[in-house]
This record gives C-alpha cells, sequence and structure tokens, in this order.
C-alpha cells in the first residue's frame, strides 16, 4: 500500500517544506541529481532536528523514510512521533505495519490516527475493514473520510455503494471525480453512458446524460487513462470527428490498450492506409485482441494469402473472439472445403453465432439435408438473423406452409430485408389486402428490388384514369406519373417485362425511338413480349424484314401472336408452305383467338396449296 495521504497532507500543511526550485532544467533535461541532493539536505536537517526531541521532525523523517523504503529506519521515528500525540505518524505507522504483513496491529494505529481526525487513516481503515467483509465498519470510516475531503475516500466510499447498488454511489463519484481522480472520472463516464442508453436520447428539458458523459471521460483521459481515451476516441469517431478520434486512440493505444489499437486500425484502413492499419492491428493481435487478429485474417485473406489468413483467425478463436471460427469457415468455403467449413461452422454456430448457425443451415440444405437444417435456420432467426428468417420462409413455402412461411418473411421484412417485403407484398396482393401490398411493395422498391418496382407499378397502374384526349383526338401532354416513374426504375435494373411495359407507354406518347429503345433492350435480353412489340414499330414504319427477324425470335420463344404475324407475312410474299408452317405453330401456341385465325388462315393455304 502507498504511504496514505499524509504524504500529502504534510505538503499540503507546509510541515515538509519543499525547495522553490527542486529541480533545475539543463538544456531541457531534468537535473535529478540536483533534486536527489536536495532531498538527501532535507532528510539530515530534519534528523537534527528530530534527535533534538521535536515530534513534527520525527513524523515528517519518519514518513521521508517510509516513502523511500526505509522501514526500519522509518520505524522508530514513527513510534516515538505517534507517541507524541502526532495523528499523521500514527497513519504513517499503520501503513509501515501492513507493509510489513501486520494488517491488524496497523488497523489499530490507523484508528487511533482517524479518532484524532485523520481522513487518510480513516480512508485506510475503511479499506482495511472492506477486505476483511465488515461492510458496515468499512462504510463508517469511508464515509468519515470522504466527509473530510479525502479524494481517495471518497472513491472508496463510492465503489462500496455502487457494488451494493446504493443510489447515493454517483454523489461520491462525482466529488471524487470533481477533485481529480481519473478512475472515478471513468466510473462516472461509464455510469451516466448507461443511463442514456435506458433512457434514450435527452429531450432538451434536462442534462444531457451522453454530452456529460463525454465531459468526463475527456477529463480522465486528459490524466492518462487508456480506457477512458478509448472511450472518448469512439464517441468522436461516431460523430464523425475522425481525426481527433485517431488522436486519442493513439494516445491510448501507445499506453497499452489493445482495443484502442484495433480501433486505431480500423480508422487507418478505412482512410486507406492498410499498411499501417496492420501494424496497430498485429500490436493489438499480439496483446490478445480477437478483433484485431480477425482483422489481419482478413487482410490476408483479402490478398490471397490464405495459410497466413487461416492463422490469424485461429488467434482469434484462441482469444476467445467467436468470429475467427466463423471467419474460418467461410475461407474454407470459399476454398471449396465443405467438410471443414461445416466444422467451423458448427463450432461458431454452437458458440452462439447466428450468422454461423444461418450459414450451417444453408450448407446443410445445399446438402440436402432439410431436416438438420431447419433447426438451424429456427436458432439463428430467434437470435435475430434477418436472412435466417427470410430462408426459414422460403423453407416453409416449399413445404406449402403458406401460414408459416408468411409469418418469417414478416418478420425479415420488418428488419428491413428487401426480398422478404417483396414476398410479403406479392402474399398481400394474392390475398387482396392492396394497401398492405402496396406498403411493402414500396419497402422492397426502395430497397432495390426490381421485382417490387415493377409489382408496384403495377398496382398503381390499374388506379390511373385513361389518358384524357385533346379535341383534335390527340393525346395530351402529360407528366410522368408514379407508376411510369417505378416502370423506369424496374426497367433501368434490368427487368424485362418492365421494359416493355416502358416501351408500350412511350409509344402510347408517340415517342416512337424510346419505344424502340426499350423493346431492342428488352428483345436482346431475352423478352418475346420486347421482340414482338420491336416488330410491330418495325412494320408500322414500314422495316416489315427486320420486323419478321424480331418476330421469329418470339415465336421461336413461344409467342403466338408472332408467329401468326410471320405466317400473314409469308403468306403475302406468296410463300405458301412457310406461312403454312408458321400458321401450324401459331395455332399450337395459342391463346385460343390466335389459334382460331390461325386454323382458319391454315386451311386456307392448305387449299390454296392443293389447288
Amino acid at each position: 500500500m502507498d504511504v496514505m495521504g499524509d504524504k500529502v497532507t504534510l505538503f499540503d500543511s507546509g510541515r515538509f517544506a519543499q525547495a522553490a526550485d527542486p529541480v533545475e532544467i539543463v538544456d531541457g533535461v531534468r537535473d535529478e541529481s540536483g533534486a536527489a541532493a536536495d532531498e538527501v539536505a532535507e532528510l539530515a536537517r530534519r534528523r537534527l532536528a528530530a534527535e533534538a526531541g521535536d515530534a513534527e521532525a520525527m513524523s515528517v523523517l519518519g514518513a521521508m523514510l517510509l516513502r523511500r523504503g526505509d522501514l526500519d529506519g522509518a520505524e522508530p521515528h514513527l513510534r516515538a512521533a505517534t507517541a507524541a500525540g502526532d495523528r499523521a505518524a500514527a497513519n504513517n505507522l499503520g501503513v509501515l505495519l501492513q507493509q510489513r504483513g501486520y494488517p491488524d496491529e496497523a488497523a489499530g494505529w490507523w484508528r487511533i490516527a482517524a479518532v484524532a481526525g485523520s481522513a487518510p487513516a480513516a480512508h485506510a481503515l475503511g479499506r482495511h475493514h472492506r477486505e476483511r467483509g465488515d461492510e458496515p465498519a468499512a462504510e463508517y470510516w469511508l464515509r468519515q473520510s470522504a466527509e473530510q475531503g479525502h479524494v481517495l475516500g471518497a472513491y472508496a466510499l463510492a465503489d462500496l455503494l455502487e457494488h451494493r447498488a446504493d443510489p447515493g454511489a454517483e454523489r461520491w463519484m462525482r466529488v471524487a471525480a470533481e477533485r481529480g481522480h481519473r478512475e472515478a472520472a471513468y466510473r462516472l463516464a461509464r455510469a451516466l453512458d448507461r443511463r442514456a442508453a435506458e433512457d434514450g436520447p435527452a429531450d432538451g428539458d434536462g442534462a444531457d446524460p451522453q454530452a456529460e458523459a463525454e465531459q468526463w471521460y475527456r477529463q480522465a483521459a486528459a490524466r492518462g487513462h487508456r480506457r477512458a481515451a478509448l472511450h472518448l476516441g469512439a464517441i468522436l469517431e461516431k460523430r464523425g470527428e475522425l481525426k481527433e478520434a485517431g488522436r486519442w486512440y493513439l494516445t491510448s493505444a501507445k499506453d497499452g490498450e489493445p482495443r484502442a489499437a484495433c480501433a486505431l486500425g480500423f480508422l487507418l484502413r478505412d482512410a486507406g492506409d492498410t499498411e499501417s492499419a496492420a501494424v496497430w492491428w498485429l500490436r493489438a493481435a499480439q496483446d490478445g485482441d480477437g478483433n484485431a487478429a480477425n482483422a489481419l485474417g482478413a487482410l490476408h485473406a483479402e490478398r490471397g494469402e490464405t495459410q497466413t489468413a487461416e492463422r490469424w483467425y485461429r488467434a482469434a478463436m484462441d482469444a476467445g473472439d467467436v468470429n475467427g471460427a466463423y471467419n474460418l469457415a467461410l475461407l474454407c468455403a470459399e476454398q471449396g472445403r465443405t467438410p471443414q467449413a461445416e466444422q467451423w461452422y458448427r463450432r461458431a454456430a454452437y458458440a452462439g453465432h447466428r450468422e454461423a448457425a444461418n450459414a450451417l443451415a444453408v450448407l446443410l440444405l445445399q446438402g440436402g439435408d432439410t431436416t438438420g437444417a431447419e433447426p438451424w435456420f429456427s436458432k439463428a432467426a430467434e437470435a435475430g438473423s434477418v436472412d435466417a428468417a427470410f430462408n426459414l420462409g422460403i423453407l416453409y413455402a416449399g413445404r406449402d406452409l403458406t401460414a408459416e412461411a408468411l409469418r418469417w418473411y414478416e418478420r425479415a421484412a420488418a428488419a428491413g430485408h428487401t426480398e422478404a417485403a417483396l414476398q410479403v407484398g406479392i402474399a398481400r396482393l394474392r390475398a387482396g389486402d392492396e394497401q398492405e401490398a402496396e406498403r411493402h411493395l414500396r419497402c422492397a422498391a426502395g430497397g432495390g428490388s426490381a421485382e417490387a418496382a415493377y409489382r408496384l407499378a403495377t398496382v398503381l397502374d390499374a388506379r390511373r384514369p385513361p389518358v384524357p384526349a385533346h379535341e383534335l383526338g390527340e393525346s395530351a401532354v402529360h407528366e410522368k406519373t408514379e407508376c411510369e416513374e417505378w416502370y423506369e426504375r424496374a426497367a433501368t435494373q434490368g427487368h424485362r417485362r418492365a421494359q416493355v411495359r416502358v416501351g408500350m407507354l412511350a409509344a402510347a406518347r408517340g415517342d416512337v425511338v424510346e419505344a424502340a429503345r426499350w423493346y431492342r433492350t428488352a428483345a436482346e435480353a431475352g423478352s418475346r413480349n420486347g421482340a414482338f412489340n420491336l416488330g410491330l414499330l418495325l412494320a408500322r414504319e414500314g422495316s416489315e424484314p427486320e420486323a419478321a427477324v424480331w418476330w421469329t425470335r418470339a415465336a421461336d420463344a413461344g409467342h403466338g401472336r408472332a408467329a401468326l404475324r410471320l405466317a400473314l407475312v409469308y403468306a403475302r410474299r406468296g410463300e405458301l408452305a412457310e406461312g403454312q408452317r408458321w400458321a401450324d405453330r401459331a395455332a399450337a401456341l395459342g391463346p385460343r383467338e390466335v389459334a382460331q385465325r390461325a386454323t382458319r388462315l391454315r386451311d386456307a393455304l392448305r387449299e390454296e396449296l392443293s389447288a
């Protein structure tokens, strides 16, 4: 135990004199020899006064020797000063006896000093009782010390009360923090942080615990508290003040905080400096930080250094980071080492890694083990994995368990899963609940689903009133409706039916060039309707040969109307046999009205050929 507060008391009271300039500065370097000489001189002066019977000098000399570790030299002086009634000597005698291994005798002297009004002795006595499990006595003496203004007493009292979940703990923690105790400042900040997390953002009427927490983190960090510097860096990074955040991470990391070194590495990586990031990750990983080991593994995996990556992932596992097993499984899966991937997925999943549980289920499902996959999907989904909830929906849909599938789709959609929202929207459309369908389709379309954008457009399109016309019969110029905007969004994302629909809307406006562009895009992507419509447009523009090319593509893809158009083209050209062949094709493809017309045309061509 350090010399109790009398070290401070003696300096503060002026009883332990200091030279005005105890240490000289020579060319910017502290002259330690000068300080040592001053201390020797002070010891000699105090020794002479003590030998002359000065109790105060005995007390100060004993304290000085105690601080130097000279217990044998200090003890007689402290005992003599204590016998003369010096409470500071009684406190320091207790410290000496504690260091010698006589805690009970030390407590006796602390009690004498504490009763005489020594706050440091009351603090020491309170700690002595707490170490022995006597909390009522500990609280009594610590409170005596704290109420006399002793900062260590205030902190120790706060620590005791916090252990008992006593609301008064914060008051004394604040007292200690305000008097410069850095650990108290840090713990007060942590308590305010927890309160802010529980209560949510401040409403503006009262104090903001989060802002106050930041102030205490800053004070503790400025006094060299490395964990406070780490938390302050995290607050600043979250707020986007990356430069200052980096400075505090660096301060904490240099003081030996591996989490700060890891965080600094991520900050440097995001700034594009992967080499410096790797240096700090290495330092943190060597100090046992699993997150940094994972980051190093990922860095080497990106570089194709799979063996080094695997070594760091294993180091992360050894550090107790379950992500190490998950990342190792991903690495094995990428290399086609499926048995090993399953092994590591399973290990991470058993440790509670929800995405590993989902990945394991997917792996089992791909291997045909539906029964084995389902419980892992359920476990991952219940743990909050959005992908697992969606996959569970797919699993139940494949078994025609529609209600169960919808329940999981809705759960995933509520968490922002785009494809799940699409599935819910489709299900609601089938059930006739257009309002709910539209809400989910908007969510999915906003999340980037082309299919959702197209289906939303069709819902809105069905509500659209007929386009007004001028008196002369020409279509009125109108701005694009919302449904057209959604069609276009889907079309630009490569949705073929949306591309055809955008082409049709453009054709309806008389924009033949735009219509042809979208029809051609859809046709080249494999849309038979796009090919058919492009053929119609080209035929109207007088390019029937080119139109026949696109109709052929559409008819080969199973478009009955395109086959009928080709039959008519060849019939007009006099190529009756080819026309009859396409008429047969159209009759087979349908729909019914097309089949009926194609049958009549085929019969007519047959008669013509047999005539």
